[in-house]
């Protein structure tokens, strides 16, 4: 080897190792089992994404004294987990010269009980000693009493060498779970809400029509109702409608309000005069009868409404103002991302378009149409006000509402502009090249950032969860594998030069778990594709469902059986992203048509040729219907055999993306003998 090649080499060693002392995987397992190395290009880009002081390969060896240095001079982590009933231990990294002598802490409770205590180093027992940078260090192991209460507390050290806080995160091991005499083996349906119309729907669902299915489900004798994220997309300019790019995951999407449902309707004239007008019914009209969602449209009619309402909401001192006015006050995030979505659209452009200043500092009073700012105001405290009514009508644990957290959210939103910190801005989250993706996927949403999430005390995500729990008789998490890691795509080098980049999963599930109590909230973790066996371990340490997809589990070359269901776990034939049954069905191979039947024929649930899918699809439903999932999820749109998916990932809109509704209203579906005979069916073998 040249004197070149060999300083490249050691130039390269130094990059995996500062890789590994930021939580960067240097290669990963493809889908083939292949080991796939990092290109020394991708980990320096990732490195810079995560604030690391790298341009180039000159600078390793400072950003490496750097890392090792900070790592070091931080005396505690700043957060710490304890499972109930155990004893809760930290580390702290001390300087020899002040790791002696008497200390004190305060520990504030999160109900705002503080205790007290004094102690001496001495007595604390060495785990290492270590030399780093000329500054010989000692690490002593603290532990904090048992029996602590559920919840985030705030630990203070004073120490020789300055004052240092840590979040303690005390949590039950395992997320909730209904007492089996609550809920049992369940079952339930599912259809984007912007499918679901009927009669009196203006073009798209809305939370009357997602109360009417849950009612219809629960007469049907099933518990659950399943949709896409309802949180607020950009509608307008610009235009974004994936409910998996929302503007924040804090706020909902005022398109899904139910307009019968709001109470000034019955005090504004003008905003009746509007909706009765021939006009505005000849363009519901319109919007009712167009096959696909016209999100532009159907926004820009409902807005005309809203509007109006808000000026009747707004004018005169009602109770109504007072009562909206004090929501504000107890919410004052709410005026801070009405500001943001106005400035948005008076700009037409998410906010790292916007002008420096606005980008970078408070708004100011004429940055936005005052006007604008009051109706999201408005619309934010209707959505407050249904969904509150909603799940109070509805909500049981681990029944009501199934709702879905995503991973991401839109790079231009309000999120990444209010919490910029928690996410790195120079990246995008993805997934490795696979049989289907042979580039890899980009999916355009800057990633939390592993560390300063920590720093700021997980306080947005669980924010995040808190918004959707709080309705949520079942709650999925999107891409669970991004509690321990994500597929990092730096900007401008593309998803085949994307990275693992590790997170503090026991931190993660700590908060799902204390969360989800606190709720009663059961959790399924979106486990499909490649998922190393440590994620699935994990969930099933912490009682997190999984998910069994039917296409996925039973193959020809898996020869798999369906009495695999795993007990902890929510069966489906298929999720959003793949195509419904009958689609799949004609999309199959012979060979993998005649396998599926043949399972299902051994075991007693089909006696007819492989021809009839309706016939399969039965005995496919009835089959995870008797197994023993603590859920079953019914693909409303499989009960009639649609073959058009609603999302073909990869593709935009231009392909009816997210914008698809359902063949049959839910006047329609309903009444259908066919589709009752089959949940029928399903809820005896449930029950």
């Amino acid at each position: 080897m040249t004197a070149d090649g060999e300083n490249r080499h050691h130039e390269v060693r130094l990059l995996r190792r500062l890789a590994a002392l930021h939580g960067v995987q240097t290669g990963y397992h493809g889908v083939t089992g292949r080991y796939e190395e990092a290109r020394p290009e991708a980990l320096l880009a990732v490195l810079a994404a995560l604030g690391a002081p790298v341009n180039g390969f000159p600078d390793l060896r400072d950003a490496m004294r750097e890392r090792r240095q900070a790592v070091w001079r931080r005396c505690c982590e700043p957060v710490v987990v304890g499972w109930t009933g155990e004893h809760i231990q930290m580390h702290l990294r001390l300087p020899v010269r002040g790791s002696a002598g008497p200390f004190h802490w305060r520990l504030e409770l999160e109900g705002g009980e503080v205790r007290h205590w004094s102690g001496d180093l001495d007595r604390l027992r060495i785990l290492k000693n270590a030399a780093v940078a000329g500054v010989d260090y000692v690490i002593r192991q603290f532990v904090l009493p048992p029996g602590l209460p559920w919840g985030y507390h705030r630990l203070t050290l004073v120490l020789p060498t300055g004052v240092w806080e840590t979040l303690v995160i005390v949590a039950p091991r395992e997320a909730y779970l209904p007492p089996d005499g609550v809920t049992g083996r369940t079952w339930g349906v599912f259809l984007p809400l912007y499918a679901l119309h009927s009669e009196r729907t203006w073009g798209a669902g809305d939370l009357g029509a997602l109360e009417d299915l849950l009612g219809w489900v629960r007469a049907s004798g099933g518990s659950l109702v399943g949709t896409l994220p309802l949180l607020p997309a950009f509608l307008d300019e610009p235009f974004d409608p994936s409910p998996y790019a929302p503007v924040s995951r804090l706020f909902w999407n005022e398109f899904y309000l139910d307009v019968g449902r709001i109470p000034e309707l019955e005090s504004c004239p003008a905003a009746r005069e509007l909706i009765e007008s021939p006009v505005f019914r000849e363009e519901i009209e319109d919007l009712r009868a167009a096959p696909l969602v016209d999100y532009r449209r159907g926004m820009a009619a409902r807005r005309r409404v809203f509007e109006l309402l808000a000026r009747c909401c707004f004018s005169g001192g009602s109770d109504r103002q007072v009562a909206l006015w004090r929501w504000v006050k107890a919410h004052p995030a709410v005026r801070d991302y009405a500001r943001f979505r106005a400035v948005a659209e008076r700009q037409r452009a998410g906010w790292p378009a916007w002008p420096e200043r606005m980008r970078d500092s408070a708004l100011r009073e004429g940055d936005y149409d005052p006007e604008a700012e009051r109706y999201h105001l408005y619309v934010q405290w209707l959505a407050h006000e249904q969904f509150e009514a909603l799940s109070a009508r509805t909500r049981k644990p681990g029944s009501g509402l199934y709702l879905d957290l995503p991973l991401g959210v839109h790079g231009g939103g309000y999120d990444t502009w209010r919490e910029r910190d928690a996410f790195a801005l120079d990246a995008s989250g993805g997934a490795p090249p696979d049989a289907f993706f042979t580039e890899g996927q980009e999916w355009g949403f800057p990633p939390l950032h592993p560390e300063r999430i920590r720093e700021q005390g997980y306080h947005y995500y669980i924010a995040s969860l808190r918004h959707h729990l709080r309705h949520a008789g079942v709650l999925r998490i999107d891409h669970v594998m991004g509690l321990h890691r994500l597929f990092w795509v730096p900007r401008g080098l593309g998803a085949q030069n994307g990275v693992y980049v590790r997170y503090r999963a026991r931190e993660f599930y700590a908060v799902l778990a204390l969360e989800s109590h606190r709720y009663r909230t059961l959790i399924v973790g979106e486990d499909l594709g490649v998922v190393p066996g440590y994620v699935r371990k994990a969930m099933a340490r912490h009682r997190v469902q999984r998910m069994y997809v039917l296409p996925f589990e039973h193959t020809p070359e898996s020869r798999r059986r369906f009495n695999a269901v795993p007990a902890d776990s929510l069966a489906a034939l298929n999720t959003h992203d793949m195509p419904p049954f009958a689609g799949d069905w004609f999309q199959k191979e012979n060979v993998e048509q005649v396998a599926l039947c043949l399972s299902l024929h051994h075991q007693g649930w089909l006696v007819v040729p492989p021809d009839e899918p309706g016939a399969v699809l039965q005995a496919c439903l009835a089959n995870l219907a008797a197994s023993r999932a603590r859920i079953l999820l019914v693909n409303l749109e499989d009960l009639w055999l649609e073959k058009r998916p609603q999302n073909v990932p990869g593709t935009g809109v231009e392909r009816g993306n997210w914008r698809r509704k359902a063949r049959y209203s839910f006047e329609e579906f309903s009444r259908e003998p066919g589709i009752l005979e089959i949940l029928g069916e399903i809820n005896a073998l449930r029950k």
